[in-house]
């Protein structure tokens, strides 16, 4: 049966569909023997030759599903230019190469995920969906109780605003503060630069979730397979966001029909 192609390759495990359909419009993919630059080209998986960078796909694999405890000081990237170590460095024995869901920056630490399921990758990451994260954040002087309030109904950033959710104060002295709250879209760098804007350096930047994923257990450079439950229970949450946000595109028409 043909698919999209960015679709197609996704599922293989090559990476999310979105890094897919840069790969597909830079000329890096080809169906039986013609490059394809295109992103509405579909194909046959069962049929089809279709290769990336030259290489032939395989889709006869093992999809694998990983918790790693990411420290600090490791770049969420599959390579370094730099050569600084990457957290695929932590993961060289899982027999599949894996691909990191969304980023984490160096100096944070904390819960990320991998995969080589392109489509379970898609529906995690996309802010559509907007899975909530969790973190524990040290800042650093001390937060008062106006600042706290200010930082909770939102702060001003060039590319939106930062609005964490359950934002508490967890420990408080002259020189720090630890806090927790909750994230459900993954702007780059978007807590260190909304504390920043609020006149307090991040000291400390650890994830403790991601949906129903924690930490729990799992020690700092290891990492774990999430179980079947765990992988089901994430992707309904997914399912129902998908269904909610229909549901509220169906109302909008609806009621638009009815003012006509």
């Amino acid at each position: 049966m043909k698919e999209r192609l960015q679709k197609i390759i996704a599922a293989a495990g090559i990476d999310s569909r979105r890094h897919v359909e840069v790969l597909i419009t830079t000329g890096r993919v080809s169906v039986n023997g013609k490059v394809v630059t295109e992103l509405g080209v579909k194909a046959d998986p069962q049929q089809d030759v279709i290769r990336v960078d030259g290489n032939t796909i395989s889709f006869e694999k093992t999809l694998y599903y990983i918790a790693l405890h990411k420290p600090a000081e490791y770049v969420t990237t599959m390579s370094d230019p730099q050569n600084r170590p990457t957290v695929v460095d932590l993961v060289r024995d899982v027999p599949e190469r894996v691909y990191p869901i969304g980023r984490l920056d160096y100096e944070s630490s904390g819960l990320l995920l991998l995969t080589n399921d392109g489509d379970f990758a898609q529906k995690i990451q996309h802010p559509r969906f907007q899975v909530p994260k969790t973190y524990r954040v040290k800042i650093s002087g001390r937060l008062s109780r106006e600042e706290l309030k200010q930082i909770a109904n939102g702060v001003k950033l060039p590319d939106g605003i930062f609005k964490p959710e359950n934002l508490k104060v967890e420990k408080i002295n002259d020189k720090s503060t630890w806090l927790s709250l909750m994230l459900r879209e993954g702007k780059n760098r978007v807590i260190r630069r909304g504390f920043e804007a609020a006149g307090h350096q991040v000291a400390r930047l650890v994830r403790e979730s991601i949906g129903n994923i924690t930490l729990t257990g799992l020690k700092e450079g290891h990492w774990r397979d999430l179980t079947s439950r765990e992988i089901n229970q994430l992707l309904q949450e997914t399912a129902q966001k998908a269904k909610n946000i229909l549901d509220n595109r169906l109302k909008i028409n609806n009621s638009r029909q009815r003012a006509r």
